[in-house]
């Protein structure tokens, strides 16, 4: 911009030739310039102020224009989620060893009300108690009548339902696309199945999420979309789990027991072909966890094998004896001091009944004396018991690959005493999950060598580390076939099978402390066929008690032994065992000449 001068030279000196005052000339062109700064100034805010006019009219459009489609929208319940997340539906199945499946997805519908839009609302609220009785008829008409714009009637029904809801005809009654978790088995396996739920939900979709069991403990394999929907497959069988379940029940009613679980574990690999635990539940309704009482164990959502620590008593005193045999102390025929009851101090250990003054090695496992068996546990000591228990994997909780595993933490002795190592010697003084007790004798049917235990299928043998010799294994497994054929587990001999075990019969701790005087739990750990084992199968059950012979009895031999053997007649084909003959044992021959 050119700006005209105060003082024109030209117009100065004409001023002056004409006698004109120069002075007037600069106050005129100064006014001027006055005046167009004005303009200038004027123009600009006018500019500024279209602008801002501009802005606040765009920016009121854009609020109009979201309540407007809000208005027009179908309202969705707020939900706590990240700004911006997509939901995601799909969920890989669950299946078998064999590849059947154990759990699914399946599309279902939701139901929601939009009360504003609902013609009659009293009318619709009654109708559809008549369809839903679990609905509380008046908290339904307080929310159809009241100032509510959106409310869940139910997160999930059937086609059925669907229909019943739609010939009501009320417009403000509306659905939503819903996909939810399917176990077509019912309660089969459904402890190690667990159950899902809903996690981030809409009206248009909801995200399945595991709450228990494997659902949970693979929860992100499930969900990631980058497994392309491959299956997540388990070491169950399916058929053994439905016959196991189905002999484990039968028994548990028969022996009056108050709950029951039972594990078939191969040896070798560790795979747990079936799991059991009663009482049960079906995760296609999971029912709620309890809000009161001191024993878990009412609960059906209470997982025994894993999560029921319990003393089991004499099944580890083969643990004990090839402990001994291991670090050389005893042989399998080497005699024992068994004179009672032994004195400890102000405690006293005693046997079931009196066995003699002295008994092998062999014996004291066949006959159960706690005796014979505390004076094996003084020879090893304290601390070589306790690095034995913990390469056993018995002072930890399992691997387990389900989600409450984790909780089944051993109980141990706060401090591990001599006193203490007799008492644990008989499986007291230390309480350990069924699915430990299965580990242990793993260990002792594969030759030696630890084995964690499993859901996923695996393919070969997957040993770990040796925790005792061969040789020691081999001798603890005959002594585990004498309790069946000469012991206390004789109810446990099925044909053609060879089944080795041990009883083990220890009273019920109280949830506040303190032991019950007549509730036990009584378990049989076994493997078979006892001189090729292939499997190891341990049932254990909660406060049993029958009528036999006249007399109440309690003890494992007459409850939980007979249990194990029907399961094992049962299962055994199952598994592609045929019967066989057992081996008899090679008697010695010495040639000589004539």
């Amino acid at each position: 911009m050119i700006r005209t001068p105060l003082r024109p030279l030209a117009r100065v000196l004409h001023a002056r030739a004409t006698g004109a005052n120069p002075d007037a000339i600069e106050r005129e062109n100064l006014s001027l310039r006055h005046q167009e700064m004005q303009v200038q100034a004027r123009q600009r805010a006018e500019g500024r102020l279209l602008v801002l006019g501009l802005f606040f009219v765009c920016a009121f459009g854009a609020i109009i224009a979201r309540m407007a489609m809000t208005a027009v929208s179908e309202p969705a319940e707020p939900v706590a989620s990240v700004p911006g997340s997509a939901i995601a539906m799909q969920r890989a199945d669950i299946v078998d060893r064999e590849g059947r499946l154990l759990a699914t997805n399946f599309e279902t519908h939701s139901l929601y009300a939009q009360p504003p839009q609902m013609i009659d609302p009293i009318g619709a609220a009654e109708k559809l108690v008549e369809i839903f009785p679990d609905l509380d008829r008046e908290r339904l008409i307080k929310d159809f009548t009241g100032k509510r714009k959106f409310l869940w009637v139910k997160k999930k029904i059937s086609p059925e339902q669907l229909q019943a809801v739609h010939d009501i005809g009320d417009p403000g009654l509306m659905f939503g696309p819903r996909e939810m978790r399917l176990y077509p088995n019912g309660s089969l396996a459904a402890h190690v199945l667990g159950g899902a739920g809903f996690g981030k939900e809409g009206v248009n979709a909801a995200e399945v999420i595991g709450v228990a069991g494997v659902e949970r403990q693979f929860d992100d394999y499930l969900r990631d979309p980058a497994n392309a929907g491959k299956p997540l497959q388990l070491s169950l069988d399916l058929t053994v789990q439905a016959a196991a379940e189905q002999v484990l029940y039968g028994g548990m009613k028969l022996m009056n027991a108050k709950g029951a679980t039972s594990i078939l574990m191969d040896t070798h690999t560790g795979e747990v072909i079936s799991v059991v635990s009663f009482p049960d539940f079906d995760p296609n309704d999971r029912p709620r966890p309890p809000t009161s009482g001191f024993d878990p164990s009412d609960s059906p959502l209470f997982n025994r094998a894993v999560q029921g620590v319990y003393e089991l008593g004499s099944t580890f005193k083969i643990f004990t004896a090839a402990q001994a045999m291991d670090l050389g102390l005893v042989g399998a025929d080497t005699v024992i001091d068994t004179r009672g009851p032994l004195r400890w101090g102000r405690f006293a250990i005693r046997d079931f009944r009196n066995y003699g003054n002295e008994m092998s090695v062999t014996k004291i496992i066949v006959k159960s004396s706690n005796i014979g068996t505390a004076r094996l546990a003084q020879q090893i000591g304290v601390e070589r018991q306790k690095s034995f228990l913990q390469t056993m994997g018995m002072l930890d909780p399992t691997p387990f690959e389900i989600s409450e595993a984790a909780g089944g933490k051993p109980l141990l002795p706060a401090n591990w005493s001599e006193l203490s190592a007799m008492t644990i010697s008989y499986g007291h003084g230390i309480s350990t999950t069924p699915m430990h007790l299965a580990a242990g004798y793993a260990a002792v049917a594969n030759g030696g060598r630890y084995v964690a235990p499993t859901i996923l299928k695996r393919n070969g043998a997957q040993l770990g580390q040796r925790v005792m010799s061969e040789a020691s294994a081999a001798a603890a497994r005959k002594m585990l076939r004498k309790v069946v054929s000469e012991g206390t587990a004789s109810f446990a001999e099925v044909e053609g099978y060879q089944v080795g075990g041990k009883t083990g019969t220890a009273d019920k701790p109280k949830p506040r402390g303190g032991y019950y005087e007549d509730k036990v739990i009584a378990t049989f750990a076994s493997i078979f066929p006892a001189h090729d084992p292939k499997y190891v199968l341990i049932v254990t059950l909660d406060e049993p008690s029958i009528i036999a012979h006249g007399e109440e009895r309690r003890t494992a031999g007459w409850t939980a032994t007979p249990v194990a053997a029907e399961m094992i007649g049962r299962v055994a084909p199952l598994l592609g065992l045929r019967p066989q003959v057992e081996p008899a044992e090679v008697t010695g021959i010495t040639l000589t000449s004539n």
